[in-house]
């Protein structure tokens, strides 16, 4: 028997988790942390919905917080076997596992000084020698289109999905002993045409599909155009002599933005005095990572790399301690500060937007997804004020929401990727359920394919 489970991106957009039960085995994909509201960051906490024990594999599509962030956790409950990935992946998941156990910690501490008498004690969900434990159990690294054993009766073949560096999808071959079944887990597509990395690899044929529907109920501005935006918002400012803030994800956002960045410098587009500060000690070294995997490029940025670096330039500065970041606030105007995160739900950004958010002058760019819930979500729906490290901020800052820079595929690329071959059956996660969801669901219905929304832990037989 072949039971397939949703623990995490079931209804909801983070948290990625997903458990394939085969001849007693268990292999899980993802194990993500959840990110969003104080409410859904409680699920942290929650029993997974499985004995982590229990667990044979962990097959890690990519390094997202939301996709590898409660690894560390599993093996603090009892996990004790492999943990599958690409090269790549495996490196830039030890940053991200190291800094969410280092914030977690901060966080910590941060509360039991505000309210030592408070009870229960606030605790982190893991620490920094979990994450480091947990480093314990990767195992040899994985290569795209390689087909590999994983436990009795599962075969995997990972394939570029063009999210992220050394992102994958995985296509998993089962048999119980009387069926044999193929299931794919596209993991998070990437959106087609994009510098760096290559396209997502197309859907190979598959029984079943477990399939991100982030973006589909919607199309993504054209690159070109997106960029084009990008610069202009950078002119405006500069001319109002204030700063452009970007809040930023590390991984591959950060990387994309530092490209143009160079781009733009070289061709004219934005001003030469302009400095730039990449204010994330995760995204430098995360950069850093990059360089280091030419196999995940696409053939062009391969060539442009011949010529120099894209990810470097004049006026850029790279601020890893706390003291440099603290500077960066003194500075007036004609600054790009990229400082993550992303969704503005913690790290060096919160600071930036305290010091820039009420002046006139400044911009802040959004560029990547901001889900509910969260403060980046707050200041794109146009909140009159925020509140950040308990002093409520009025938002002046011209706000910019540029969605075309988006690592997710939108929806017509989402249908692209599927291809109109037949499948037993559509899986849709990690998406919002009244929009992503749903509409996807329509669409994909409507050509003919039967989609299931699972809920979570709902334990669904492969047939």
């Amino acid at each position: 028997m072949i039971i397939y489970s949703c623990h995490g991106g079931a209804k909801q957009v983070t948290g990625s988790c997903h458990l394939i039960t085969c001849n007693d085995r268990k292999v899980l994909i993802d194990c993500g942390m959840f990110q969003g509201s104080d409410e859904v960051e409680r699920g942290n906490a929650e029993p997974f919905g499985f004995d982590p024990a229990g667990i044979d594999v962990v097959l890690l599509t990519h390094a997202h917080l939301d996709h590898c962030g409660r690894i560390p956790l599993l093996v603090r409950q009892g996990f004790r076997g492999r943990i599958i990935a690409t090269a790549a992946t495996r490196e830039l998941a030890r940053i991200v596992m190291l800094d969410s156990a280092g914030i977690q910690e901060e966080d910590a501490r941060r509360a039991q000084r505000k309210n030592r008498r408070a009870e229960p004690v606030k605790l982190p969900l893991y620490s920094m020698d979990d994450a480091l434990h947990a480093l314990d159990f990767f195992a040899a690294d994985v290569s795209y289109d390689e087909t590999i054993p994983i436990v009795d009766g599962i075969r995997a073949r990972f394939l570029d999905a063009g999210h992220i560096l050394g992102s994958a999808s995985i296509l998993l071959d089962i048999d119980d002993g009387t069926q044999q079944r193929s299931m794919l887990f596209s993991g998070d597509l990437g959106n087609p045409g994009r510098p760096i990395l290559r396209d997502p690899t197309p859907a190979p044929a598959a029984d079943y599909v477990v399939m991100e529907s982030t973006y589909g109920d919607r199309p993504h501005r054209s690159v070109p155009d997106s960029v084009d935006e990008m610069y202009q918002a950078i002119r405006d400012t500069v001319t109002r002599r204030g700063n452009v803030v970007i809040p930023s994800f590390a991984l591959e956002r950060t990387q994309e933005i530092l490209y143009y960045l160079h781009r733009g410098l070289r061709t004219g587009a934005i001003p030469q005095h302009v400095r730039i500060f990449l204010d994330s000690p995760m995204a430098i070294s995360a950069t850093e990572i990059f360089r280091r995997h030419p196999e995940c490029f696409d053939v062009n940025f391969q060539q442009e790399l011949q010529h120099g670096d894209p990810f470097a330039m004049p006026g850029l500065h790279f601020t890893r301690e706390t003291a440099e970041s603290m500077a960066i606030n003194n500075v007036d105007g004609g600054a790009i500060i990229l400082a993550g995160s992303g969704m503005c739900n913690g790290g060096r950004i919160r600071h930036h937007l305290k010091h820039n958010l009420w002046r006139e002058r400044s911009s802040v760019v959004f560029v990547g997804y901001a889900a509910e819930g969260t403060l980046a979500r707050r200041i794109v729906d146009g909140a009159a004020s925020v509140r950040i490290f308990n002093e409520d901020i009025p938002v002046r800052a011209q706000v910019w929401t540029i969605n075309g820079f988006s690592a997710h595929a939108d929806q017509p690329s989402l249908l692209a990727w599927l291809g109109e071959q037949p499948r037993r059956k559509v899986f849709l996660v990690h998406g919002e359920y009244d929009r992503g969801m749903h509409a996807l669901q329509e669409v994909l219905e409507q050509r003919g394919f039967h989609c299931q929304l699972p809920g979570p832990h709902e334990p669904i037989k492969i047939d």
